[in-house]
């Protein structure tokens, strides 16, 4: 079960609502409600929305608001206040004091309750993959979403940006900073924009196969430029699967 199944069935049962209620409050069905609560299911930013409300999580839902939004601003103790005491380390009770009714509101300083519960939640389906800088060390990050396991193909571990350094390749419409999201490839690979080492450096190149031990590594700045490489001088560390600009 996800700890996000674990929320709604927490939460569900605080309120002594069975599935099937819930269901029905949220337009959706029992076996819907179920399958989110046993993990088995990935629900929708909206269906997920409508269910928070439902189970009686107020903020950070009325807001239209992105998955990296909730990402980064609901905290589990927020959240649950019997879900957050259940993950805590046990601590002695401090005496109760009188003081007049109030909204009960659960504050958190337990290192134990760290994270969001939508980047626990969704660990499945949301991946924080790194943006390395020409030298290889990371410098920022982007959310992507996985499918089916992976990310365009690949293992979500195993792919990276890679922003790109300079104008040699503007010709084939990548800039200075510009953001080529890699995934693996260990050959070089015709017609694909690549990362690759050469003669020690790291750049990104369009590959364009001569033989079967013969490559071209072309660049395009103000004109087009080609170097003819053999295979045992290259290093290839993956393809370029998109490319993200910032304006």
């Amino acid at each position: 079960m996800s700890r996000l199944g674990d929320l709604l069935r927490t939460e569900r049962l605080r309120q002594n609502l069975t599935p099937k209620q819930v269901a029905r409050k949220c337009g959706v069905s029992e076996s819907y409600i179920i399958a989110v609560e046993n993990g088995t299911r990935i629900i929708p930013d909206d269906q997920a929305r409508r269910i928070l409300k439902t189970i009686g999580l107020k903020q950070q839902t009325e807001a239209d608001f992105s998955l990296d939004d909730i990402a980064s601003t609901v905290d589990l103790a927020q959240a649950s206040p019997s879900l957050s005491d259940a993950v805590k380390k046990p601590r002695p009770a401090p005496a109760p004091a009188p003081k007049p009714a109030a909204p009960e509101k659960v504050a958190s300083t337990d290192d134990s309750v760290s994270g969001s519960i939508w980047l626990d939640a969704l660990t499945s389906v949301l991946k924080n993959v790194p943006v390395m800088n020409a030298v290889m060390q990371p410098v920022d990050h982007r959310l992507l979403p996985i499918l089916q396991g992976r990310i365009e193909g690949a293992a979500p571990d195993k792919v990276f940006y890679f922003q790109v350094p300079d104008d040699s390749m503007r010709g084939f419409r990548l800039h200075a900073g510009d953001l080529a999201l890699i995934v693996p490839a260990q050959s070089p690979i015709d017609g694909a924009v690549m990362l690759v080492e050469y003669n020690h450096h790291r750049f990104l190149r369009k590959i364009k196969t001569l033989n079967h031990t013969t490559y071209l590594l072309q660049s395009y700045d103000k004109e087009y430029d080609a170097v003819t490489v053999n295979l045992h001088e290259l290093t290839c560390l993956g393809r370029v699967a998109r490319v993200e600009f910032v304006l």
